[in-house]
């Protein structure tokens, strides 16, 4: 049997479309809520910043498959929804640390200066400190983006329909140790085209940094 058939490659290529938006999801509201911990971490009262190292500690502690597989057998919804929480709710962790470390590489006097200005806490924040932030860490935040992609595999593990899952399902109807291996270098090509264009945009915004 020919593994690469129309219905076989739309198959498989509706699975890659889905592990794009699921990752993109979870990037943006990984980022989001990143940025509030990591707020909340640094300024916030004591208590609030203890709570919410906590939560980064936790989830930075522990794999990503087992929060996977405790919000696929918890939550109810659709496949995703449930995929894009629970690599939110991992994934948050993380970009707070980096985004955190971004905040403290900002130096005191502009805080000394926007308040001299007459800023309030969060008008300084949104037009002074995080725009610096963000372009310090970029280059972090894009590398966990890739690793938010990779790890996406995981969810074959639970059958959401992503790329690996689709893959694995095409795999499986044939035992030709040739198809199977030409099916495994496809896959191999789309993960690395979509991560290392990811590459190749972090190191032109690097260069343009050094340049500027």
């Amino acid at each position: 049997m020919e593994i690469f058939n129309a219905a076989n490659l739309g198959f498989i290529m509706g699975g890659f479309g889905n592990t794009i938006i699921i990752s993109a999801l979870a990037i943006v509201f990984s980022i989001a809520l990143g940025t509030v911990l990591a707020l909340v971490k640094q300024y916030a009262v004591k208590p609030l910043s203890l709570l919410v190292s906590a939560y980064i500690e936790l989830f930075r502690c522990t794999p990503n498959l087992l929060w996977i597989l405790f919000i696929y057998f918890t939550v109810k919804g659709n496949y995703i929804f449930i995929s894009v929480l629970a690599f939110t709710i991992f994934t948050s962790a993380v970009m707070a640390e980096i985004i955190r470390g971004g905040l403290n590489s900002i130096p005191t006097s502009q805080f000394e200066a926007a308040q001299s200005q007459g800023f309030g806490f969060f008008a300084t924040m949104r037009l002074i400190i995080l725009p610096q932030t963000f372009k310090t860490v970029i280059p972090a935040l894009f590398s966990q983006c890739t690793t938010v992609i990779k790890d996406s595999s995981y969810l074959a593990g639970v059958n959401v329909a992503e790329f690996m899952y689709t893959t694995k399902v095409v795999m499986a109807q044939t035992s030709n140790l040739s198809q199977v291996l030409l099916l495994y270098g496809f896959t191999f090509l789309l993960y690395f085209v979509l991560n290392f264009g990811i590459s190749l945009i972090v190191r032109a915004y690097q260069r343009r940094v050094v340049a500027a």
